[in-house]
């Protein structure tokens, strides 16, 4: 069995649960091996943002190590990233050797976490007028030459993912990474989904870098 553990706080944006557990339960038609739950600090209900609720399965207290741990992103990052019991969860996460993944400005919460230090890295990089990227918050945080606008950014254990709707592409990619690519493309075919991947792809690059590289 692969186990996804898919890390919910208050304030995500919706569409990246069914980017994430959407993609998967997809997913496990095809590979029924696969296993995934949804886990927040102190378990039970959460709010996303404006206002849809959501009944997450385990607390911090409740994890037992999975295969990947999915950070999700949303307006509550900034909160989270204040966070120490969270930012504290995940650096003990990191140690077990699971692999991290960051939808969205979930990666705002990893680099809070210091998991970003040394790596290169994506975040969501559209915003609204007067708003400011992720992107550049990141890459003020981290320099220039260690950010850019991916899909994915892979360095090994740690990969981070584009913003909103490239969560599809980020769980796709980790589905292909755990699976193969067949059982990747034929999700993303099931869901409809393959001509966006395939411009996505076109659009914006996957990046495979060690983290020594930098």
């Amino acid at each position: 069995m692969t186990t996804f553990a898919i890390f919910a706080y208050d304030n995500i944006e919706p569409i990246d649960i069914g980017a994430t557990y959407g993609v998967l339960s997809m997913a496990k038609r095809i590979v029924p091996e696969l296993d995934f739950f949804v886990l927040s600090h102190s378990g039970g209900e959460i709010t996303m943002a404006n206002g849809l609720r959501l009944l997450s399965d385990k607390s911090f207290s409740d994890y037992e190590v999975a295969d990947v741990m999915m950070v999700l992103g949303g307006p509550g990052w900034s909160d989270v990233c204040q966070h120490e019991p969270t930012l504290s969860f995940l650096r003990q996460v990191k140690r077990t050797h699971t692999v991290i993944a960051s939808v969205c400005t979930g990666g705002m919460i990893l680099e809070a976490a210091g998991l970003l230090n040394g790596l290169h890295a994506t975040t969501k990089a559209q915003v609204f007028p007067g708003e400011t990227s992720p992107l550049e918050l990141l890459s003020e945080k981290l320099g220039p030459d260690a950010v850019t606008e991916a899909r994915v950014v892979d360095c090994g254990q740690i990969v981070s993912g584009g913003g909103v709707s490239l969560g599809i592409d980020m769980t796709l990619y980790l589905i292909g990474k755990f699976f193969g690519v067949d059982v990747a493309s034929n999700t993303a075919r099931v869901l409809e989904y393959s001509a966006a991947w395939q411009a996505n792809s076109a659009r914006l690059p996957d990046i495979k870098v060690a983290a020594t590289d930098r």
